[in-house]
């Protein structure tokens, strides 16, 4: 070997090193800006209730916003309720009158038309009596299963505060 190729593969070494340095350096920024994502802005979680069935199974991971905190109807929500995270449907907001009768659910007098419902919104025996109107900084929320939905009917209004987000992202988990 020539003086010249020596100098040249010394050469190529550190600069081999920094390079990889650089790398290693890129991959932890880009994992820490996910942790921080999914720690701050978003979250995951396994839909693990029958209560949004057909649009969500049970098994199906959800991604939510967090930041978001205004809730108009028709939103699908993250809720923490007896230990157990729900996916809901934001039905009627702060100030709004729910009643649920024979003819079906109405918010503030007029019949809601749901093309996502499935099976009829009864009422359930329990300590929530219609109509209701909703207390400020709370939401009556429903699920899309209305015979198999855990939801406002059984436990009432839900606080703003025990929301975890609105819902962004479906990922269908399928055989695992």
């Amino acid at each position: 070997m020539e003086k010249s190729e020596i100098k040249n593969e010394r050469q190529r070494q550190p600069r081999f090193l920094k390079e990889a340095l650089l790398l290693v350096i890129k991959l932890m920024i880009f994992a820490v800006a996910g942790i921080i994502l999914l720690t701050y802005v978003f979250g995951l979680t396994r839909n693990a209730s029958l209560n949004m069935q057909p649009a969500f199974r049970d098994g199906d991971l959800v991604m939510y916003y967090r930041l978001d905190r205004t809730f108009t109807a028709g939103d699908v929500i993250v809720i923490r309720y007896r230990e157990k995270t729900y996916l809901e449907r934001v039905i009627a907001s702060a100030g709004d009158t729910v009643d649920i009768t024979a003819d079906g659910l109405s918010v503030n007098g007029s019949l809601l038309q749901e093309p996502y419902r499935r099976g009829e919104t009864t009422q359930f025996e329990g300590e929530v009596t219609f109509p209701l109107t909703v207390p400020e900084g709370e939401l009556f929320v429903l699920g899309d299963d209305r015979e198999q939905s855990v939801d406002s009917r059984m436990f009432g209004c839900v606080r703003c505060e025990d929301v975890g987000g609105k819902v962004v992202g479906l990922f269908r988990r399928r055989n695992f």
